[in-house]
């Protein structure tokens, strides 16, 4: 089973017909998803400073490269000056973005998003945890669409993110 997921199709051949039928039901609801943006049968995703493959969910090992090189303090004043540097790195960190949860396991995702007549907002809850967030202000040829049409421009924004 890719990615670990307990109700993913075993086999690329369930896949396929379960992707068939998601892409039926999209078109029957009148949406529409454009190929030249879409990926299948990946082997390896990166989500949120993750990486997510066949052997489970990781820390993209690109986000730690720099914290694995740092140079041991030796000294007294070393160790001081290098906890001084982390801590206000660390304060700047979590005082300039919100605290969001980790996702626990694959299952029990849902996707919350609405449109406004100024932006359109989108979040990713588990366990009634917010995931990731994301939201964006009205490009100006948008200020124009009709309700039904920003609230599916909240939904594409959502699925992008």
């Amino acid at each position: 089973m890719p990615f670990g997921l307990t109700n993913a199709p075993a086999s690329k051949e369930e896949h396929a017909e379960h992707l068939k039928l998601i892409l039926e039901l999209l078109k029957k609801e009148e949406l529409y998803a454009k190929f030249s943006k879409c990926d299948f049968w990946l082997s390896k995703v990166q989500f949120l400073g993750h990486v997510i493959d066949s052997e489970g969910i990781h820390v993209d090992p690109a986000k730690i490269e720099s914290i694995k090189d740092w140079a041991s303090p030796k000294t007294p004043t070393e160790i001081r000056q290098f906890l001084e540097a982390a801590f206000q790195l660390l304060k700047q960190k979590l005082c300039s973005a919100p605290i969001l949860a980790l996702p626990e396991g694959s299952e029990n995702f849902v996707v919350y998003c609405d449109a406004s007549r100024k932006g359109l907002g989108a979040v990713l809850m588990q366990r009634e945890k917010v995931i990731a967030y994301a939201s964006r202000q009205l490009k100006i040829h948008e200020k124009n669409y009709t309700t039904h049409d920003l609230e599916l421009g909240a939904i594409v924004f959502a699925l992008k993110m």
